[in-house]
């Protein structure tokens, strides 16, 4: 009986440990959180953060471009977004030559390429990180042109390779 006891002690104590040691990879990470107040109470509500480092990795959310009254062009948009971004790869450890993958998403793809390139080549430098540009119907907010998500990987340095 007392041999019996053990073995279910230890079993249950090999089952709690291997829930311990299988803890979200989020319970480990660095969450980036805004500092902004008002920023901050809608990341909570809608449960989201700017940034998330796992490992080497930071996993940057969508930053959204919109047009504000006054705007001259679009550049102005996309200038405010990519300041939010730096910002954000800042806080995580990362700069742009850390960012290895970009997506954007776009309410009218055609006209929005030349300006996002423009800009985009202000922060963005050779060896050039893969970037997917996806068409869409519309974003939250209502009044944004873009949404730009980043991954980026803490010290590896991209290097070009020419074939």
């Amino acid at each position: 009986m007392k041999r019996m006891v053990s073995a279910n002690v230890a079993v249950m104590a090999a089952v709690i440990l291997s829930c311990v040691a299988h803890a979200g990879a989020r319970d480990q990470a660095k969450v980036i959180m805004p500092d902004n107040p008002n920023a901050l109470k809608m990341r909570e509500s809608w449960g989201f953060s700017d940034a998330i480092v796992v490992g080497d990795t930071v996993y940057v959310s969508g930053v959204v471009a919109a047009q504000k009254v006054g705007d001259a062009n679009l550049e102005a948009a996309y200038t405010r977004a990519f300041e939010r971004l730096t910002a954000i790869l800042k806080r995580a450890g990362a700069s742009w030559d850390d960012v290895v993958d970009m997506t954007s998403f776009h309410t009218d793809l055609k006209t929005q390429m030349p300006a996002i390139v423009a800009v985009k080549n202000k922060y963005v430098r050779a060896p050039f990180p893969a970037w997917t540009a996806v068409q869409i119907v519309r974003l939250i907010p209502d009044d944004g042109i873009t949404e730009i998500k980043l991954v980026a990987k803490l010290g590896v340095g991209l290097q070009p390779i020419h074939q």
